[in-house]
Formats: C-alpha cells, structure tokens, sequence
C-alpha cells in the first residue's frame, strides 16, 4: 500500500511540474520532429539556438513533450534538389515532418506544376511511413507575373486539400522587407525573425504533438 500512494505522488510531483505528463513512445524511443526546408531551415549566419527549429524545441519542451527536433534545413534548395534527400532526412523515429519549401522555386520561376509534382511526392513518401506533415505554404514574388504567383500561391492549398494535411499560412508576412527582422543580406530573417516563424508554426504543430 505503501508503494500505491509513494506512486501516485510521484505522478502528481510530475503534473504539476509540467503541466500534463510527457508522451513517449511505448519502447522508451524519443519522437523525432524533422524541420524540413531551405536557408529559412537552416537560418544562414544565426547560432542553432536561434533558429526556428530549436526555438520550437523549447515549445515543445515547455509543453511538456518530450519530442526532438531535427534541422534538416539546406540553403538553396529548391524542391528538386530537396527531394533527392528527402527520405534519408527522415531519419529514424521521425513522427512529423514540418515541410517548409519551395521558396527558391518561386524566386527561380520553377514551373507551378514542377514544384507541385516535387512537393507530392515528399508528402506521399513521407505518409507511406506514417509521418504525419505539416505542410508551410509559400509565395512567390510578382517578378515572373501575375498568373504566375497566383498558380503558385494555390498550389499549397490544393496540396493540403488533397493529402488532408494542415498548412501553415506564409509566415514570412511581415519579415520580407523589414530591415529589424532580417539580416544585412535582406534576404535571410534574423534571430528576431526566426521567433514570429516559430510563433507562426507553433499553433499548428501543437496538436500534432
């Protein structure tokens, strides 16, 4: 009897410490949260803890979760190049995948059907495993015209729709052109810019968890 209520204190000490009792897998393996994307991934010139990936780590730690996220960001990658390291990205134990590509594609006027296809294909290898995705959308800029950004914006609605997954709206609103939230190349969000991507995503990759 003894051991029952030293038990039950024990589980109470952890509630209240964190707040709800941390998840984990049935053998004792550790979840994995892989970030997956570009230089907005891997955050060129920005010390790892500043990144959005280990910001969400701390999220989800102070959630009480006990997953680990891993930065499989590359700086210029577009979705062809991205695909061809898909799969190895997920590296073992992977649970969720945060998909948060196509960027470059958009800057480099990638046929919308091209980056479509390449996108597909990520979500369709990543659900054959049971990874669940959490798709982020992007945009592209007028630069290649009109019909041109509009096709590409719908393209991750339409992806989304079609392999039910939740999409991130584009979370550099706000980041793109402001000098306080991004390096001195202008091109890449700084520490400051890394936590509104990390508190855009947030809301979405919570319930996931």
């Amino acid at each position: 009897m003894r051991r029952v209520v030293v038990g039950l204190i024990a589980v109470v000490a952890a509630l209240a410490c964190n707040g709800e009792a941390s998840p984990a897998a049935p053998d004792g393996r550790t979840p994995v949260i892989v970030a997956f994307g570009d230089s907005l991934t891997s955050g060129p010139g920005l010390a790892q803890e500043q990144k959005y990936p280990s910001l969400l780590q701390e999220r989800i730690a102070d959630a009480g979760h006990s997953h680990r996220v891993v930065n499989a960001g590359v700086t210029g990658d577009t979705t062809s190049a991205a695909l061809g390291r898909f799969e190895a990205a997920l590296v073992a134990d992977t649970e969720i995948v945060v998909l948060a590509i196509g960027i470059n594609d958009g800057l480099r006027g990638v046929p919308v059907a091209t980056v479509e296809r390449n996108i597909a294909t990520m979500i369709e290898r990543a659900q054959a495993r049971g990874i669940r995705v959490l798709l982020c959308a992007m945009e592209a800029p007028p630069i290649r015209g009109l019909s041109y950004t509009i096709d590409f914006h719908r393209l991750f609605t339409t992806l989304a729709d079609r392999y039910k997954v939740p999409l991130v709206p584009f979370f550099l609103v706000g980041i793109v052109g402001n000098d306080e939230l991004n390096l001195d190349d202008t091109l890449h969000p700084n520490a400051a810019g890394h936590r509104i991507i990390a508190d855009a995503i947030w809301p979405y990759l919570r319930p996931m968890l």
